[in-house]
């Protein structure tokens, strides 16, 4: 036999060998259960995780958890003029993300506001950082909604508003922002009763993310007693923003209703028994309980005529308004910081903060109001008149008003108030 006879002879051997094994191997392992690789699975290449600045800690705290130490955060304070270390609330949180593996994150994102989000990149190697200020894009809308007086403002806005529609601290705003709206009208501490109503139309932001703020009140309704008081925003020439009864009439007065913001009046004008001195005597004022160290406010532009210790009042700041009008504020726990006699105080302005000296049982405000050195009630209604729309600008106001009114009351009656008004659900929807 030829060397390529025996070559073809060698070759067809090798075959038939080769076949033989595929058939010994597959009865040995029927289909089935022949070996398979497994699928590769991808992981992240990041780790990724949000951080707290806690009570007592600073910028650098934070950063050090994320690797940014020494040079790092030398760099990185170099590279950010948003973040203020030195004006940081605890809470902040962080959003930090780092290459697996890596020593040093390499991107931070930080909410500075509602309005901007931060976003700090590391360039690598000795490039530093760079900073990237994102403006979240809030879009708006305007609701409504409805709620009834059970024992005071904010307990019936928390009740009649879902999280849906607001958020716990965005309800609070919403009852503070009404209380201020009203603050020359109603004093929500004393005028309201159970069964009365509020309604109040609304400018409401809502984030990409789905989080939701009150942006401002644009009407409200308020009725006290059956008595409804009506409030509509209205922009003045200059860009400011007045609120005005459905005449046209600024809500502003001469004079607060109240000299403490939603607090509790524990002790009305007139007769009462003294808790100290244990006799009838008569009080010439208005007592408002209230934490330790709350705020006091002028209710009124005047100068400040006695600023010291006085008796039984305790810590006494009297102020001299004008038409002859005085008003006193006792007990107080000390005054604004330079307060002094002879100095000129305006409306709203702080003057001293609530606290208990002189004969007092415990922290509450003592508040009068003189009027030519005879004590007067101080929840009375004439608390002198603020300027009305201009007559130029009327027929502007009253466009503005109808628009407003028909979206505060649709139907133009006064709506029910089920849970959550259904006119506000409705418009949610």
């Amino acid at each position: 036999m030829s060397w390529r006879g025996r070559a073809s002879h060698y070759v067809a051997a090798g075959a038939l060998a080769a076949g033989l094994l595929v058939w010994a191997a597959h009865e040995a392992w029927p289909s089935r259960d022949i070996p398979v690789a497994l699928p590769i699975v991808v992981t992240s290449a990041y780790d990724e995780w949000s951080d707290t600045l806690g009570r007592r800690e600073i910028l650098s705290d934070v950063l050090a958890r994320a690797g940014i130490t020494g040079r790092e955060y030398v760099s990185f304070l170099k590279a950010t003029h948003a973040l203020n270390p030195r004006r940081m609330q605890p809470g902040l949180i962080f959003e930090v993300r780092r290459l697996k593996g890596a020593a040093v994150a390499h991107r931070l994102g930080v909410r500075l506001d509602p309005e901007r989000n931060l976003v700090m990149t590391r360039l690598g190697g000795d490039s530093g950082w760079s900073e990237t200020v994102e403006t979240i894009p809030w879009t708006t809308e305007r609701l409504r909604t409805t709620a009834v007086i059970q024992s005071n403002l904010y307990d019936a806005l928390d009740a009649a508003i879902p999280d849906s529609f607001l958020p716990v601290r965005q309800r609070v705003a919403l009852a503070w922002a009404i209380a201020d709206v009203y603050d020359w009208e109603v004093d929500f501490t004393r005028d309201l009763r159970p069964g009365d109503r509020v309604e109040v139309l609304i400018e409401r932001l809502q984030s990409p993310q789905g989080e939701k703020r009150l942006s401002r009140i644009l009407a409200a309704r308020v009725d006290v007693a059956g008595i409804p008081s009506f409030a509509f925003a209205f922009d003045n020439p200059t860009g400011a923003t007045g609120f005005y009864d459905d005449r046209g009439r600024s809500l502003r007065r001469a004079f607060l209703r109240a000299p403490l913001r939603f607090s509790h009046i524990s002790s009305r004008f007139g007769g009462r028994f003294h808790p100290i001195l244990k006799r009838w005597r008569t009080h010439e004022g208005t007592d408002y309980a209230a934490g330790y160290g709350t705020p006091v406010r002028a209710t009124a532009d005047g100068i400040v005529t006695e600023a010291g210790r006085n008796g039984g009042y305790g810590n006494l700041i009297e102020i001299r308004h004008a038409n002859g009008i005085r008003t006193r504020y006792g007990h107080l726990s000390k005054f604004a910081k330079g307060l002094h006699v002879g100095q000129r105080v305006s409306q709203e302005q702080t003057i001293g903060y609530v606290g208990s000296t002189g004969l007092s049982t415990g922290p509450h405000l003592h508040y009068e109001f003189l009027v030519n050195g005879r004590p007067t009630n101080p929840q009375r209604k004439d608390a002198g008149a603020g300027e009305p729309v201009a007559a130029k600008l009327k027929s502007a106001f009253d466009t503005v008003r109808a628009q407003l009114f028909a979206e505060l009351e649709p139907t133009g009656l006064p709506a029910a108030a089920p849970a959550f008004g259904a006119a506000a659900a409705a418009r949610e929807d």
